[in-house]
C-alpha cells in the first residue's frame, strides 16, 4: 500500500511545521499539511483560553478541557475523511497525552497507511527556537519535549538538533517511495 497519512509528531518547536514545509517541496503530489496549530486557529476565541477548551499557563504548560476535545475528535475525522476521499495528508502535531494521543489518531485513521514519525530536538535547542520564535509561551517546548513521546510508536524518528528540515524531509521522503 502506499503512503497515505505522514502524521508528524513533537514537542513546541521540535521543527515538526519546517519537515512538513519541505516535505511539500520534495514530495512528486501535493500534500496539504494540517496541524493541530491549524484546529487552534480556527476555534472560537473563547475556547483558546478556557478551561473548557485550551488553556496554557504561564509556564508552559498545556491542559485541555471537553469543549476542546469534541472539536478535535471531529477534526481528526475530518482529516481521515479527506484522506479516503483521495487527498494524502501530512499532520502537525503534539501528542500532549503521549500514547493516549496517538491511539485516538490511530483509531480515526484506521485502514489507512500511516507514517508515523518521531520529530526529537533537544530542549535546549527547542527552547532556543521557541524564544527566537516569539509566539509561544516560553518553557512550551521544554514541557513537551519529551512526555509527547511517552509510549508512542513510530516508524521512523528524526533529530533536528543539529540536522536540517530539508534533510530530516528528504529522510521521510524515501520511506514513503
Amino acid at each position: 500500500m502506499t503512503t497515505q497519512v505522514i502524521v508528524l509528531n513533537g514537542g513546541s518547536s521540535s521543527g515538526k511545521t519546517g519537515i512538513a514545509r519541505c516535505l511539500q517541496a520534495v514530495l512528486p503530489d501535493p500534500w496539504p499539511v494540517l496541524g493541530v496549530d491549524t484546529l487552534i486557529e480556527t476555534m472560537p476565541a473563547s475556547l483558546q483560553s478556557s478551561d473548557t477548551g485550551l488553556l496554557v499557563t504561564p509556564d508552559g504548560g498545556v491542559s485541555v478541557g471537553p469543549e476542546f476535545r469534541a472539536l478535535e475528535a471531529a477534526w481528526r475525522a475530518g482529516v481521515a475523511a479527506m484522506v479516503r476521499a483521495g487527498a494524502r495528508v501530512v499532520v502537525d502535531e503534539v501528542f500532549l497525552g503521549g500514547a493516549a494521543s496517538q491511539q485516538r489518531w490511530r483509531e480515526a485513521l484506521a485502514g489507512l497507511d500511516v507514517l508515523w514519525v518521531g520529530v526529537r530536538c533537544e530542549s535546549a535547542v527547542a527552547a532556543g527556537r521557541e524564544l527566537a520564535r516569539g509566539d509561544r509561551v516560553v518553557g512550551m517546548a521544554a514541557e513537551q519535549a519529551e512526555p509527547v513521546h511517552r509510549g508512542v510508536v513510530y516508524d521512523m524518528e528524526v533529530v533536528t538538533t543539529h540536522t536540517e528540515a530539508l534533510v530530516c524531509a528528504r529522510a521521510i521522503a524515501e520511506r514513503v517511495g
